[in-house]
């Protein structure tokens, strides 16, 4: 993906079974699908279509190309950009200023916000006008660019595509300053991230689920040299019938000042020298899709959320709407060599609970976090909690002195260490400091506090440590900043004696049978999931119920089958420290060892469903 973000696709295909016609239907490369445009333009009346997208589709070469196809038709064409319908600059960006806020590190959600907040209602009846009367002189008239196709104008237009790009694909033009948002006609150079995160992912993943009712063809445009065109017919075959299996995502990695080396070991990722972030499930990550056609699809996982009873059940679907409440990654802690603390180890940090996120930043969850320990080597730990006789008081004045730019050569007469095997969890419930410690492999399993999956860590001492340059692939970087005043005022100062006794789960069999067991870890009443663990030998039996979504991880042996009880056709295949998403509707299931040795599965799910 570049700019130090990178892709794990491999084992990572969903493969489904849809109807022959869907197969068919799809376009792939550009030219065709260029080609197959020009075709639906009627040549006996003026034809009216609307390309409306995501960000960071490249409109510009899209455009170039239809009019070169339109041009070898005969067809004269017109076309006008989408921010021809948006308020003034000026105005957009006043909009936005409530969800930017003066905070360095966070922003205030827009969860009410919808496009038509930053419309011109003159200019659309203007267009709508044009439209509707066919006040233009050319065969063809194109409007094209996010929120051409709001609903006062959906109904003037013969034909709606709708241009899909993933979420992530976003970021680099976003840091390259080339990104063009809504309203502009050109890059903005001011962009800033918060805007896309706290503002404008919610107007366009509004927008986009609105369309998904209204498109006649979704473009697959993460490649603008490799379009791949579905009818609205092959679209919603494949996206509900993706919801009746176990569902997979491309894994994304990045470097970080803890990061360590045992992927390499396990998954070679091209270009990719250091791993510390390694998320392998998360609603604003893709779906590689083998349907059986000519070649797979990119398709982004939150379009799933079109359907949340189905993904999420009904009780996530109605008290928190578009929300995917989970994310689960791995982070890596092998080193070949014995490597000190400060450099194995993550920054100490807590995260939010509900009230805060809702208080501080308009979120409607919390991060409410685990850590499942699936490898240890020789001095493996966890920070967590503070050890009984520190001066606290004294810790975090040292801390805002320090706003890791010198060290605190004493640390650990603070910090509690505490020794890890594989198979311990730590509940890590909002308010509680913590960090993974080095030499062992953690799967974390949390929440997520927000539809645009934003990151809530609030960073209180990491060291005075460089961070990873991935251009220069090494330890120098900037120090990563720290987040003070949100870390100290969401710290609940929780001690050692309470962590040993609340916070080091412990796993209890809550059901038998044959040669497999499940058993569910010990919680505490804040916490909003369970923790449980499969073990089998050749395979073992379980169920969503129709109402908790599971996301289940192989932590010992090779390849698990994940198949439905009631249909055998619906069924992933997932390797080692990879998970699948199993809808709340899939009911009861299956796991198939399929290298015939003992197996772990460990898996999240909510408590109330």
């Amino acid at each position: 993906m570049g700019l130090g973000i990178y892709e794990g696709r491999k084992n990572n295909e969903n493969h489904i079974n849809v109807s022959d016609s869907t197969k068919k239907s799809v376009t792939f490369d550009t030219d065709k699908v260029i080609a197959q445009i020009t075709k639906l333009i009627k040549s006996d009346k003026k034809t009216k279509i609307a390309f409306d997208g995501w960000y960071g589709v490249h409109w510009s070469e899209i455009m170039d190309l239809i009019s070169s196809a339109c041009k070898l038709k005969g067809l004269s064409l017109e076309m006008i950009s989408a921010d021809y319908i948006f308020r003034s600059r000026q105005e957009i960006k006043s909009y936005k200023k409530r969800f930017i806020t003066n905070d360095p590190a966070f922003g205030w959600e827009n969860l009410d916000g919808v496009i038509e907040d930053i419309i011109d209602t003159k200019k659309v009846h203007d267009l709508k006008k044009k439209l509707v009367k066919d006040e233009y002189d050319s065969d063809v008239l194109f409007v094209y660019g996010s929120g051409c196709a709001i609903d006062d104008l959906i109904e003037s237009y013969d034909i709606i595509f709708y241009f899909d790009k993933l979420v992530q694909y976003v970021l680099p033009q976003m840091w390259s300053k080339t990104l063009v948002p809504l309203g502009f006609d050109g890059a903005d150079s001011e962009y800033d991230w918060k805007e896309y995160y706290y503002c404008d992912y919610h107007l366009l993943f509004k927008h986009k689920l609105y369309l998904i009712d209204k498109f006649d063809y979704y473009i697959d445009a993460l490649d603008v040299q490799d379009l791949k065109l579905l009818p609205k017919s092959a679209y919603d075959d494949i996206v509900t019938t993706l919801l009746k299996y176990p569902i997979k995502e491309i894994e994304v990695y990045q470097g970080g000042p803890w990061g360590a080396y045992r992927f390499k070991q396990i998954e070679e990722i091209e270009g990719l020298e250091c791993n510390a972030w390694h998320t392998l499930m998360s609603s604003d990550l893709s779906m590689e899709v083998d349907f059986g056609g000519e070649r797979m699809l990119n398709l982004p996982f939150a379009l799933l959320m079109k359907y949340p009873k189905k993904l999420v059940g009904k009780h996530v679907a109605e008290k928190y709407p578009l929300l995917f409440p989970f994310q689960v990654g791995l982070d890596d802690g092998w080193f070949s060599e014995p490597t000190p603390r400060e450099r194995t180890a993550m920054p100490m940090h807590n995260h939010p609970s509900i009230d805060y996120c809702k208080r501080n930043f308009n979120e409607i969850f919390g991060r409410y976090e685990t850590y499942y320990i699936a490898e240890a080597y020789k001095d493996a730990g966890t920070f967590m909690g503070y050890k009984e006789g520190c001066d606290l008081e004294e810790w975090e004045e040292k801390c805002r002195e320090s706003d890791n730019l010198k060290e605190i050569p004493d640390w650990q007469d603070y910090c509690k260490l505490w020794d890890t095997k594989v198979g311990d969890l730590f509940l890590i419930p909002p308010g509680t400091v913590h960090g993974h410690g080095g030499n062992q492999m953690v799967l974390e399993m949390d929440t997520c506090p927000a539809i645009a999956c934003n990151e809530y860590s609030f960073f209180i001492h990491d060291f005075a440590r460089k961070t990873w340059n991935d251009s220069k692939k090494e330890m120098s970087g900037k120090p990563m900043r720290m987040h003070l005043d949100h870390g100290f005022n969401n710290e609940h100062w929780r001690r050692e004696s309470y962590v040993e006794k609340n916070l080091r789960s412990q796993p209890k069999v809550i059901f038998t049978k044959d040669e497999y067991c499940i058993e569910r870890y010990s919680s505490i009443d804040e916490m909003p999931f369970h923790i449980e663990r499969i073990h089998y030998y050749d395979r073992a039996e379980y169920s969503t119920g129709g109402k908790f979504t599971h996301v289940l991880t192989l932590t010992r042996g090779m390849r698990v089958l994940i198949r439905s009880l009631s249909n055998p056709e619906l069924k992933a295949e997932v390797v080692r420290y990879h998970c699948a998403t199993i809808p709340a509707s899939f009911g009861d299931y299956e796991l198939i060892s399929l290298d015939g040795g003992f197996q772990t599965a460990v898996l999240i799910r909510l408590k109330v469903g």
